[in-house]
């Protein structure tokens, strides 16, 4: 009977079998990050107004009433060793120095940035002209203008005001403001991915979800054997998180909340070994902390008669679903509602 149900699955279209409510995912109020890993929230208006307090009257015209600093008249133009550039108003890291070159403008130039995420590029129709001024995405701060004259491999010309800029050389020590996220990472498996994934990116506080599969016997395992049910993977979403803004007991939460942890195999229509429920803990704190969250979740009414099936052992390695089942809802218009 298994093998007749695999097979079906193999031959239905996905859409039908795993259907959700076609809406579009909402977007998470809450913490923002770069693809690199850097908290983007935009600064409160107060903590800028803190920061600006210490700015010399140049660089606060510069960064706070889109100013232009002289050209040749920064040093900055002129820094040619290795480092990073980063934001004056809340050290955002904002230029490699290996994507600096002398443009001849007079003021610092760079063909890209640091991550396309740490600016924001908006029309800029100012004193005559049609330009597109850079700003610091977590600041606010003005940065300068981009143009289409630059190099290879961009083209792009980053003409930034040096006022706007702090150097860090290399093997000097980072600030934390100028630091990435230090995430943890957390996997689920809880019935079909792409609806695990779903849910947890919308949870504050998580930087990607990522679906996979985990605790099978082998390994690089493509979706149809996994449906073949031989592999014994289950498909499991991989939780990079921070920390700072979410707790991993809060996961733990949402986790049992939004999947029925008490039927074995199983969720909903989706039956199979792929869709158990468990809990791959990365640390060993993690797994402490399950194990005793599951426990007390045991001992509540909601579960008085009911066995929690839900498996915790230690991550073995995750293997990375295909391309075409990451960030399935998004892609496709469907979502699902997160129970909180």
């Amino acid at each position: 009977m298994k093998t007749l149900f695999a097979l079906a699955l193999l031959v239905l279209p996905i859409a039908v079998l795993h259907s959700r409510a076609q809406q579009s995912r909402p977007s998470p109020a809450g913490p923002k990050y770069s693809k690199s890993g850097y908290d983007i929230t935009p600064l409160p208006p107060e903590k800028v107004a803190e920061i600006v307090k210490t700015l010399d009257p140049k660089t606060f015209e510069v960064t706070q009433c889109s100013g232009t600093e002289r050209p040749f008249t920064n040093e900055l133009n002129d820094e040619n060793r290795e480092g990073i550039y980063v934001s004056v108003v809340g050290g955002l890291p904002l230029f490699r120095s290996s994507t600096k070159y002398h443009s001849g403008s007079g003021w610092p130039s760079f063909f890209q940035p640091f991550d396309p995420d740490h600016v924001i590029l908006r029309e800029d129709a100012s004193h005559g002209m049609d330009r597109v001024e850079v700003i610091d995405a977590r600041s606010g701060a003005h940065l300068g203008h981009v143009f289409d004259d630059g190099p290879a491999p961009t083209g792009k010309r980053f003409c930034m005001n040096g006022a706007a800029l702090r150097f860090i050389p290399a093997g000097t020590p980072l600030p934390p403001e100028s630091q990435p996220v230090k995430s943890q990472v957390a996997y689920f498996a809880g019935g079909c991915f792409w609806g695990v994934e779903d849910v947890f990116a919308q949870i504050p506080g998580v930087m990607d979800a990522v679906s996979g599969y985990m605790g099978g016997k082998t390994a690089s395992p493509t979706y149809r054997e996994v449906c073949d049910g031989d592999t014994q993977h289950a498909e499991t979403v991989k939780i990079v998180f921070d920390p700072a803004r979410v707790t991993y007991k809060e996961l733990l939460r949402i986790f049992f909340l939004n999947h029925d942890a008490t039927t074995l195999n199983r969720q909903g229509p989706d039956i199979g070994d792929q869709y158990r429920s468990a809990i791959f803990a990365s640390t060993s704190e993690q797994k402490a902390e399950a194990e005793a969250f599951v426990a007390e979740l045991s001992k509540t009414p909601e579960y008085k008669g009911r066995r929690i099936t839900t498996t915790i052992q230690t991550a073995p390695t995750f293997w990375e679903a295909e391309d075409y089942h990451q960030d399935y809802h998004a892609k496709h218009g469907g979502t699902c509602r997160v129970v909180k």
